[in-house]
């Protein structure tokens, strides 16, 4: 969807004709899965939040079914879904190699799967497993990040690391433990890294162990609904970040080198509270769990708690459709899509348990200005609930291949999905 851009004054109208990232009006709030549309943006601020138990908690699980043959995503127009792979096992995490091989971590069989190649077919033309045996894998990260010599791999109890040159899709040696020490499974057992922009510092994340236990009387949270700041030797420097409950992507943003996150927020306070998000965050930022939400709202569960934090929680940059489930995050930095597109964020959205319609089952675009968000996202992958209200696919991870296409993990369908665009 195309929108003509605000011209500056003195700005050439040359530029009348590029295309805007977002509209400023008519953008919806919350929604329903099953009525998502490709192309469709949303913008959802604290003044939009109900009171807690507003609607009762509820839990919808339900049986995922087979995807049906010939059963597809949808893109806005212009875009295409193809599958590049099937047959993997829970893809979870998955990250562009130097070379293009595309690294993915199987994290419930403990394996790193490198598919290579796209053929004529859009499909991948080679296999082979990197590594297995590990601790439920999921961060990705090549290290350093102009010429790599290493991957990274966020166990759910420790980081390790695999010597790595460019064209490698064999493990040559056992993984070096650098971290072994973290708070591991719980209820969110992922460990998500990302390295700062200048390879001095390696951010890990790590998921509360609870909905909303109060760290004070819970040594289990001790470290947990943390961002942590390692060296990239694995010693621990401090917590970069705090109150995230489940940060289960990190990414940096290439334009302002920010530290981005992805988060599962808390449960059970109604359909539409509390917001997933993706934000960036800030060193010594404190973003609210188990105390407080979007701000200086209080849980009502802990009312009274640390009242010193209310003023300082920060509200977050993208508030998501509560209970969407965001997990990975990448930034476009291809040449394939339409220029508007370039900077801009990808979401994956993995998909409600705690809410009486279903919300995620999607991947989203962030619009960025300068690195930067407006609280604006898009529907931009959708039609993974059918018709009956059973979602098929389940997004995870997103990847930007070397020719600019994008691809997305799911581990509902075990599905590797790739997006192509065409004038």
């Amino acid at each position: 969807m195309k929108y003509a851009r605000f011209i500056p004054l003195g700005v050439s109208l040359l530029l009348s004709a590029s295309a805007q990232k977002f509209p400023t009006k008519d953008l919806k709030t919350f929604d329903d899965a099953q009525n998502l549309k490709p192309g469709e943006f949303h913008k959802i601020t604290p003044a939009d939040l109900p009171k807690p138990f507003a609607t009762s908690p509820v839990r919808m699980f339900g049986a995922t079914p087979s995807r049906a043959e010939g059963l597809f995503p949808k893109a806005p127009p212009g875009f295409k879904v193809e599958v590049y792979a099937t047959g993997a096992k829970s893809p979870r995490k998955i990250i562009t190699a130097p070379n293009g091989d595309f690294f993915v971590a199987e994290s419930n069989g403990g394996n790193i799967k490198v598919y290579r190649g796209i053929g004529a077919d859009g499909k991948y033309e080679k296999l082979e497993t990197f590594a297995g045996g590990l601790n439920r894998p999921y961060g990705l990260a090549f290290y350093p990040p102009n010429n790599p010599q290493w991957l990274y791999v966020g166990n759910t109890n420790s980081v390790v690391r695999f010597a790595y040159k460019p064209g490698d899709m064999v493990a040559s040696a056992k993984p070096e433990v650098l971290v072994n020490d973290l708070p591991k499974n719980g209820n969110h057992w992922t460990r998500d890294i990302v390295f700062s922009r200048d390879g001095k510092k390696m951010f890990v994340s790590v998921g509360s162990n609870s909905n909303v236990d109060d760290p004070d009387t819970h040594p289990a949270e001790f470290h947990r609904a943390d961002v942590l700041e390692f060296t990239p030797e694995g010693k621990f420097t401090k917590v970069y970040a705090s109150g995230i409950r489940n940060a289960a992507g990190l990414g940096m943003n290439p334009t302002t080198g920010e530290v981005w996150v992805s988060v599962n927020e808390r449960d059970d306070l109604g359909d539409n509270l509390v917001p997933d998000y993706v934000s960036s965050i800030k060193e010594d930022g404190f973003y609210g769990w188990p105390y407080f939400y979007m701000g200086s709202n209080p849980d009502p569960r802990l009312e009274g708690k640390h009242p010193e934090l209310q003023s300082k929680t920060i509200v977050p940059d993208v508030l998501l459709t509560p209970h969407s489930a965001s997990l990975g995050i990448t930034f476009y930095d291809g040449k394939m899509f339409p220029p508007e597109y370039q900077g801009d964020l990808f979401a994956a959205e993995h998909g409600s348990w705690n809410r009486s319609v279903r919300s995620g089952y999607e991947v989203i675009r962030v619009p960025l200005t300068n690195g930067k968000a407006s609280g604006v996202y898009e529907d931009f992958l959708t039609g993974f609930v059918n018709e009956k209200g059973e979602a098929w696919g389940r997004p995870v991870g997103v990847t930007i291949a070397m020719d600019g296409s994008v691809l997305v993990t799911d581990d509902g369908a075990n599905v590797i999905w790739r997006v192509t665009y065409k004038k």
